[in-house]
């Protein structure tokens, strides 16, 4: 079983992964943002620093994924709070023209080489929820985050999972604190494990 939790920033994704790896027994892989080298200056200066960052996110998430099937995906449980196509969704805010180009060969060779979630939760808020949860953990690279940034984020998220052909649970985070509230989180684990056991239609 290979599960994801995805998502804006802020959301809970890494919070709910932690829960749901727990629940199932599974191996955790979670995202690696702040070995990123080039994402503090990323956001002091984006245009700048478009490309360097979301290369460098690109491999090293090919890489940590490619991980997981070859270490025999269908022999374990996995949860994981990312996708490889979540990059080219910040990628195609982020970059323009010919770096845009460049990006999309390479991600156009990596993505099929790489395993599919038999679930995805799609965990989803309004920016002035993700601004009090950014706010909360504390980043210093993520001070001063446009609440325009993370709506525009959260349509292209959306737009996405609407033509996801695989199996999505979408889940309204606003209300829903499933880190402090016991009864949250097991409304939601009960939500995620009928989800798991629903056919995907075909």
């Amino acid at each position: 079983m290979y599960v994801v939790v995805e998502g804006p920033i802020g959301v809970g994704k890494t919070s709910l992964s932690r829960r749901l790896a727990e629940r199932y027994g599974a191996e955790l892989h979670l995202e690696v943002v702040e070995e990123n080298p080039f994402l503090a200056q990323f956001y002091a200066s984006p245009e700048s620093y478009a490309f360097q960052v979301q290369v460098y996110f690109l491999l090293f998430r090919f890489k940590q994924l490619s991980g997981i099937s070859q270490a025999g995906l269908f022999s374990q449980n996995v949860v994981g709070d990312y996708l490889f196509d979540k990059d080219f969704i910040f990628a195609s805010m982020n970059l323009k023209d010919a770096e845009f180009a460049l990006y999309q060969d390479l991600y156009g060779h990596l993505s099929p080489r790489l395993p599919t979630p038999d679930l995805v939760v799609y965990l989803r808020a309004q920016p002035a929820e993700l601004l009090r949860r950014i706010a909360l953990r504390n980043r210093s690279f993520e001070d001063n985050m446009p609440a325009a940034y993370l709506a525009e984020l959260t349509r292209r998220y959306d737009e996405y999972f609407r033509r996801y052909p695989g199996r999505v649970l979408e889940v309204g985070a606003d209300e829903l604190d499933f880190v402090a509230n016991p009864d949250h989180e097991r409304e939601l684990l009960a939500r995620i494990d009928a989800a798991l056991q629903t056919p995907v239609a075909g």
